[in-house]
């Protein structure tokens, strides 16, 4: 019996999408390695290698193998982007400060294995904040204690299979017995999740999402009709959500994967409305990652798709809002959340479950944001300020995103000392909930407050950021 292939994990790095990419055009080609290994004239344990990314190819091999798969340039494209990754430093040694390190937990959930990496805040030598990659046997072998290694996720559910997927399957199944379903019982606990996750934030909820996908995939192997459909659009649910926590853990890499899942998943559904909510989501995950390239062409495209003067509409057009102030064009930005706030009492009416979060809060939140984008350091204080008093009971989290960025916009208005104290009460709900978005607004806000830094607030704030990190050391030659 053929040996069953590892699973890929292209979330991790660029590597690891160039080699999943690599494996996806191959077999889409019905080429074994022995096949593509002819054609190319590579070796095909190297090839293997590649998709496993056990090991990097050169040009000359990422352009051959781009042209004989058929991949328009997209090959070559990924492979230039692991270039990129060797900023995003790999086992570095590095010590902590202290050992409750909760917030180095930011984006633990990468890793499935000793051999898969977790990212985590760490300052350099020369000041400066960035997320580096780790393996579990590189934070073992840096001999932090037990307090800071469970911190981070070593030894928890992160790092390994749960387990618990059999158990969650029969569970499921069980549903009949209390005069439910399996979908109605998944989808009660989609609910709870999210309910966990504006609460607590995402590290709570990242396991238990990655096992009901699992769960409702084994579901669908005996589903037929109505059920099967019902289990697709489930787990496309749990695809965007999963994305939803990864970005908010900070790892857009892994977003960017289940999203891309996600929008795959939904075309089989055959919801349009489903498919335009994934949409608008990639535009928002653009938004994140300042993508001056893609985020007003996917609103655009996500409006499009959406129904007249739906929820759905005012959601994505929310987002084309936002990129229009990264690209510098205030009237059209102001002009965006204008027909936003215009369309909120129709946008309320709307029976769709989609975007059920569209409210005044949230539009003032991507106002500021624009204001901040576009230099208005003033007015994007004061507007965040609004939208954290017009905030709902019971998101935590988003809170905390919101006074963070809210310090970073007076900082730039040269408020330090209101700053700093802000940036204190997000550092806690960052703390609390590992938040990666957090803590990378928390990286802005540091850097902007170092005119400051010997004003006893200021100095006060960074010395407390700075123990929640972990740090670059000398090594021997």
């Amino acid at each position: 019996m053929a040996q069953k292939p590892r699973e890929l994990t292209p979330w991790v790095s660029p590597l690891h999408n160039w080699g999943y990419q690599l494996r996806e055009l191959r077999t889409s080609r019905g080429l074994s390695l022995r096949e593509l290994g002819k054609i190319t004239r590579i070796d095909h344990s190297h090839l293997g290698r590649f998709e496993r990314a056990e090991r990097t190819s050169d040009r000359s091999q990422a352009v051959v193998l781009d042209d004989k798969l058929g991949a328009s340039g997209m090959l070559l494209r990924l492979w230039e982007r692991i270039g990129d990754e060797r900023g995003h430093v790999a086992n570095p040694p590095a010590h902590v400060a202290r050992s409750s390190v909760d917030l180095a937990f930011a984006v633990a959930d990468q890793a499935a294995s000793d051999g898969e990496g977790t990212s985590v805040p760490c300052r350099l030598a020369d000041g400066s904040v960035v997320w580096v990659a780790l393996n579990r046997r590189a934070l073992l072998r840096t001999g932090m204690g037990l307090g800071a290694a469970a911190a981070v996720g070593v030894g928890s559910p992160a790092f390994a299979d749960s387990g618990a997927v059999p158990g969650l399957v029969r569970k499921a199944r069980a549903a009949y017995a209390y005069g439910s379903t399996p979908v109605e019982h998944l989808r009660r606990t989609r609910r709870l999740l999210i309910d966990n996750d504006n609460l607590l934030g995402p590290r709570h909820a990242v396991a238990a999402v990655r096992d009901h996908i699992q769960v409702i995939q084994e579901l669908r192997r005996d589903a037929k009709g109505a059920d099967r459909r019902d289990l697709m659009e489930l787990q496309t649910q749990y695809g965007e959500f999963l994305s939803w926590l990864y970005q908010d853990l900070g790892n857009p890499q892994a977003a960017s994967y289940w999203l891309d899942r996600a929008m795959q998943w939904s075309h089989t559904v055959g919801d349009n409305d489903l498919t335009t909510y994934v949409m608008a989501r990639k535009a928002q995950l653009a938004g994140d990652t300042a993508d001056l390239v893609d985020v007003v062409d996917l609103a655009e495209a996500a409006q499009r798709m959406a129904r007249p003067r739906s929820r759905l509409a005012a959601v994505a057009r929310t987002y084309e809002a936002y990129g229009h102030a990264l690209r510098g064009d205030s009237d059209e930005s102001e002009r965006a959340i204008d027909d936003v706030r215009n369309a909120l009492d129709g946008a309320a009416a709307d029976p769709t479950p989609w975007g059920v979060w569209l409210n005044a809060s949230y539009v003032e939140v991507h106002r500021a944001q624009g204001l901040e984008a576009l230099g208005k350091h003033d007015q994007a204080a004061d507007a965040f300020g609004a939208a954290i008093r017009l905030m709902p009971d019971g998101y935590h989290r988003d809170r905390g995103v919101y006074m963070a960025r809210q310090a970073v916009a007076l900082a730039g208005a040269r408020a330090p000392e209101q700053a700093a104290a802000l940036g204190m009460h997000a550092l806690t709900v960052a703390e609390d909930t590992g938040s990666g978005r957090i803590t990378n607004e928390l990286v802005r806000l540091d850097k902007a407050l170092i005119p400051w830094q010997r004003e006893p607030s200021v100095a006060e704030f960074r010395a407390t950021f700075d123990s929640t990190l972990f740090h670059e050391t000398e090594t021997e030659a």
